[in-house]
């Protein structure tokens, strides 16, 4: 006698208990979505029969993954029925973005609440000693939420670099000192002991600001990331897109050349690495508004005097991701600072910046014809100052005209990013873990 499988969305062959798991991953969802729900209304918006959605809710409650959460009345008669919500404390994601300046670490539960977080200068000098600090902040913040360290489920990192799909392989975070030595994924996972995924951090701050702030509803957007170093995310109808090796968005890499004979110089420089630093970023990173601010005759000490009539302006915190600045050393946030203060030094370097900033907001435009490009990073943190030079360079460049805007997350954004990215994969796991007999 032969019998016909019918395979379920994962393929798997049917079975009373492919059915009962598919049942209560639809209830799973559907009760994310409404938030509370009774089992009568469960029955009605789903179609699975009252005794089905009896039977699964008290198998998902015995698990631990939805707990009653109140009763409402539901006739004249005073009848009142039991209301349900999906049990956030299951587990718990952690997020990481590492920079070159900075790690920032948040813990969060399956409903993507952020129960803890923490943000750290980056003092460690290479990737021996940035893998076990960002693994130590994430344990302080953890056991800082008064939570154990097991219930984690699953970590994200955000970082430079690129992640070739199928490898666990860091390319190109020329930023971040021995980040691309092989193994690192690995050593990382062994410091945190949990489930990990590493993406690019601009790809996660494009997937935050989708899912959390500025391209929210944005069928086709890029994240531009301008900080120490450049890179841009690209989402697409929801969908983070990485091309072909994962190395969508790496726009630092695109031709600079502003003044003439300035690729053919590049070209020869063979002491360069061939995954070292790209000619944009080198245009319009960091070092590069500094590089800028001093070539037109702006020092430290003029910068100090200018930014402290800008201190305590809610605008100047986000060019601190370009590093810190001391009393004898220039740094960008000074600049961009000076700059809110008026001083014309510092509105030029700006205006610089601007201006080099167009030519990457023109390429990606070119190419890809996005509905928004949004500012954000350490740098690009400071669009108060540039979308508007930014606007009159790009006129100067094309015809074609994305709407800008500044990032709506700020700083958190590659977090934010990791936090919706871990919460996908955790909680498949702790439906797969405890819905099992």
């Amino acid at each position: 006698m032969m019998t016909t499988q019918i395979p379920d969305g994962a393929g798997r062959p049917w079975s009373r208990q492919v059915l009962r798991s598919n049942n209560e991953r639809v209830l799973l969802e559907r009760l994310r979505a409404a938030g509370t729900a009774s089992r009568a209304e469960l029955a009605r918006v789903t179609g699975i029969s009252k005794p089905t959605v009896s039977t699964a809710l008290g198998h998902l409650e015995r698990a631990g993954l939805v707990r009653e959460t109140g009763e409402v009345v539901t006739s004249g008669r005073g009848r009142s029925a039991v209301l349900y919500e999906v049990d956030p404390t299951a587990g718990y994601v952690v997020g990481i973005d590492v920079g070159r300046s900075w790690i920032r670490v948040a813990v969060a539960d399956l409903d993507g609440a952020i129960a803890g977080r923490a943000e750290v200068a980056n003092t460690a000098r290479d990737a021996d000693e940035m893998l076990p600090a960002a693994a130590s902040i994430a344990r302080s913040v953890v056991r800082s939420a008064g939570l154990d360290w097991d219930v984690v489920v699953h970590t994200v990192v955000g970082s430079p670099g690129v992640i070739a799909p199928g490898t666990s392989e860091v390319r190109y975070a020329a930023n971040l000192p021995g980040w691309g030595r092989p193994g690192l994924v690995e050593r990382m996972q062994a410091e945190l002991g949990t489930s990990l995924t590493v993406h690019n951090d601009a790809n996660l701050a494009a997937l935050g600001e989708h899912a959390f702030g500025a391209g929210q509803g944005s069928p086709l957007f890029v994240y531009l990331m301008v900080g120490t170093g450049v890179g841009a995310g690209v989402v697409v109808d929801g969908r983070l897109f990485q091309g072909a090796h994962g190395a969508a968005g790496e726009v630092g890499y695109l031709p600079f050349a502003p003044e003439p004979g300035a690729v053919r110089e590049r070209a020869v420089d063979e002491s360069r690495p061939a995954d070292g630093r790209g000619m944009l970023e080198d245009a319009v990173g960091g070092d590069a508004v500094v590089a800028a601010a001093t070539a037109l005759g702006m020092v430290a000490s003029r910068a100090a005097a200018s930014g402290s009539a800008a201190s305590g302006s809610a605008a100047s915190g986000p060019g601190a991701d370009s590093g810190p600045a001391t009393a004898l050393a220039l740094g960008a946030k000074d600049v961009f600072d000076a700059a809110r203060a008026g001083d014309p030094l510092a509105l030029a370097a700006v205006r610089v910046e601007a201006g080099r900033l167009a030519h990457a907001v023109a390429a990606i435009t070119a190419v890809l014809d996005p509905t928004l490009i949004v500012l954000g990073g350490g740098i690009g943190g400071n669009a108060d100052l540039l979308l508007k030079p930014v606007r009159e360079a790009l006129a100067q460049l094309t015809p074609l005209r994305p709407e800008l805007a500044a990032s709506a997350l700020g700083r958190d954004a590659v977090l934010m990013g990791a936090i919706a990215t871990a919460l996908t994969t955790a909680r498949e796991y702790v439906f797969e873990s405890r819905s099992t007999d």
